[in-house]
């Protein structure tokens, strides 16, 4: 196809010439020389560098696809600030259509809702204020949380709402009234949004953008986390129960009363169901589904009068469907698959050719995302990410074949990131698997830090990594196995790792280690581990395992004794049938009969066997591995006269604020220097 070579030159000479409010911050300003307090690689950048937030936070189409919005934020903690910039379609290199500030607000998205209104999603970071204690003289802090609020935005005016801004007490009790569940692309005036009544339930709010005004429309129980809707009706409902890792639906048809129970999911690990968007029938809804005994997860129709699935929709046949794509409008447009990179199945198979050009433009380096498609599918946003991209949004016009950059969501540059590459990796039993290797600024052979996943059955993308890019720019090499036993592969791949962990699961980790060695002549003896959640265990086994191959190993959130583990999540199970504890009984080993094998695949267990030193970080919040799984494993350590540090945040399962997660990488970065040293 012609225009598919035709699209300008590659980002290497075009990209960085960029457009409007965000020119300056997206070429960068200089990074703070004097913040650097570990040294990285010539070159690089230091940690800070990874933690600034000023860029481009969202970018949108007006639905008539005449107009896009650059959502821009800038400055850091207290001097943060938000800015929107409107331009012409039609003319989109031109002067700004108009430029409104949003405020000293961090945000987070827009979207349309008319062709001269936007709404934003902006928070509030709390600030940490300290209270003097009644009848005493000492005084303590007060945690606070973030404040979500959406924000209606006219592009002509300027006139700003706050949705429910006429309820002072639900806005000064509630920081979470960030959420739109349906934007009603046929009613302009009005989204729906959920919010928390003052006894805990969540209601669903019907708003008028206009006056930030809003009449309840349903109410649900208070497990109850969100709708689906079909225009506007809801047909699905979402609850999750009270240690929030199973979800159940709720399904009734419009017209009806009452309803009727769908299906019950595990949440975060080998998702089996989810919601992409809604059909031209109202009885159906599109879903991501993996249905009946198939492999692969494929994008269906599920009826919901009987709950019957139809056949897969725009398949790819021995690849995981991703999610589903729809345009301005509403319509559907594709299915979403990983294979080299993010890929589409288009009902319109014109749209592969554009989607391979915007790709080339990227020298196919990079994933793009379409997130914003007109409904004549002449124009659409895109949001680029890859190894060395932390995000950059674009600008496509079909007819004009013109891609335009918009800003990027970070002011670092891609020339001073760690270049990644897709390897192929030859097991010890004939199989193979999917690996990501990293390089450091320099390219020079040198240290190693392998990176296995959490879940464990979630996988890792070709695509930018914080953690990753922060230890490439110490001068390491840093290596992400798809082991086997992860998901996005298949049930089958998954079910390879099932019973097997702490064994085939490690040594895939290995034989990935040992050819990356090979192939790049790195030093194979300065080696180190380092994970999060199953990643965490991954790392503590593989010290366990390989005491001569890795020189520091680090968990994060991570599982040190199983047997413990899985007497833990059978004592919190509160779903029908234990199904919590069912699923890991699947995937780690059957505590009945298979006791002696999941023993020795814990490595709290086995500490006289680890010599190197270990770091142990775990957040005192943690609701999905309890802290005392680390707590237990520092104990035992000690006890064994090994080297071991443990540092608790105060934070979840990973989900911790940046200053803590810059805390817990320079401790990272100190430990593995001291181990290659």
């Amino acid at each position: 196809m012609p225009e598919e070579t035709q699209v300008g030159v590659s980002r290497r000479g075009a990209l960085f010439t960029a457009v409007g409010a965000g020119a300056a911050l997206w070429l960068g300003a200089g990074h703070n020389a004097a913040a650097r307090t570990l040294s990285s690689e010539p070159g690089a950048y230091a940690i800070e560098d990874f933690f600034n937030h000023r860029g481009t936070k969202g970018a949108a189409l007006s639905p008539s696809g005449e107009k896009f919005a650059v959502l821009e934020q800038f400055g850091e903690g207290d001097q943060t600030r938000s800015q929107l910039v409107v331009r012409n379609a039609n003319d989109p290199e031109g002067a700004a259509a108009i430029s409104i500030e949003v405020g000293a607000l961090a945000v987070r998205w827009v979207h349309w809702t008319s062709e001269d209104r936007l709404l934003v999603k902006t928070v509030m970071e709390p600030k940490v204020q300290r209270i003097r204690m009644t009848g005493s003289n000492r005084s303590t802090h007060v945690e606070g949380y973030p404040t979500e609020r959406v924000v209606s935005v006219h592009t002509v005016t300027g006139q700003m709402a706050v949705m429910f801004q006429n309820e002072i007490n639900r806005l000064r009790a509630s920081p979470y009234l960030g959420q739109v569940s349906d934007f009603l692309p046929n009613d302009p005036d009005h989204v729906l949004m959920p919010a928390y009544e003052s006894d805990g339930s969540l209601g669903l709010y019907k708003m008028n953008v206009i006056s930030g005004v809003g009449e309840r429309i349903e109410r649900g129980p208070s497990s109850t986390m969100g709708w689906v809707m079909h225009d506007g009706i809801p047909v699905l409902r979402r609850n999750i129960n009270a240690r929030g890792n199973v979800e159940t639906w709720f399904a009734r048809l419009p017209g009806e009363a009452d309803w009727r129970l769908m299906r019950r999911n595990r949440l975060r690990d080998a998702p089996e169901f989810g919601y992409v968007g809604q059909t031209q029938n109202p009885e159906t809804v599109r879903v991501l589904i993996r249905a009946d005994s198939d492999n692969h997860l494929t994008v269906r129709d599920i009826n919901l009068r009987d709950f019957s699935v139809s056949a897969p929709i725009n398949h790819r046949e021995g690849v995981d469907a991703i999610d589903g794509i729809y345009d301005s409008r509403g319509k559907y447009i594709g299915v979403a698959y990983y294979g080299e990179r993010l890929e589409y199945e288009f009902e319109d198979p014109a749209l592969s050719a554009h989607h391979r050009a915007l790709n080339q433009f990227f020298e196919n380096d990079c994933d793009v995302k379409l997130v914003d498609i007109s409904a004549d599918g002449n124009r659409m946003i895109g949001r680029v990410s890859g190894p060395r991209e932390p995000g950059t949004w674009i600008f496509y016009d079909r007819a004009a074949r013109n891609i335009l950059p918009l800003g990027s969501a970070t002011s670092l540059s891609f020339e001073k990131l760690g270049e990644g590459q897709r390897i192929i990796v030859d097991t010890r039993d004939g199989a193979k698997i999917e690996a990501y290797l990293t390089a450091p600024l320099s390219g020079k052979a040198g240290p190693l830090v392998v990176l296995p996943h959490g879940g464990p059955e979630v996988r890792d993308y070709r695509s930018y990594d914080r953690q990753v890019q922060i230890l490439a720019a110490q001068g390491w090499w840093v290596l992400q196995p798809n082991f086997r036993g992860s998901g996005g592969y298949g049930k089958a791949f998954a079910e390879a790792g099932w019973g097997r962990w702490g064994e085939r699961m490690q040594e895939d980790v290995e034989d990935a280690i040992a050819q990356v060695i090979r192939d790049k002549g790195l030093d194979a003896n300065r080696v180190a581990i380092m994970g999060t959640s199953y990643g965490g265990y991954a790392a503590l086994m593989g010290a366990v395992r390989r005491p001569e191959l890795y020189k520091a190993a680090i968990s994060i959130c991570g599982v040190a004794d199983l047997v413990d583990m899985l007497d833990w999540e059978k004592r919190t199970d509160d779903t029908p049938g234990n199904m919590i504890f069912e699923f890991w009984t699947k995937r780690i080993g059957d505590l009945s009969t298979q006791r002696p094998m999941i023993e020795a695949a814990s490595p709290r267990r086995r500490v006289s066997e680890i010599v190197c030193p270990i770091l142990l970080v775990h957040g005192v919040k943690d609701e999905i591995v309890p802290p005392i799984q680390s707590q237990a494993m520092h104990r035992a350590l000690r006890g064994a006269g090994k080297s071991v540090q443990y540092i608790e945040i105060n934070g979840g399962h990973g989900d911790w604020d940046d200053k803590e997660e810059l805390a817990m990488m320079k401790s990272c970065v100190q430990l593995l220097n001291r181990a290659f040293a």
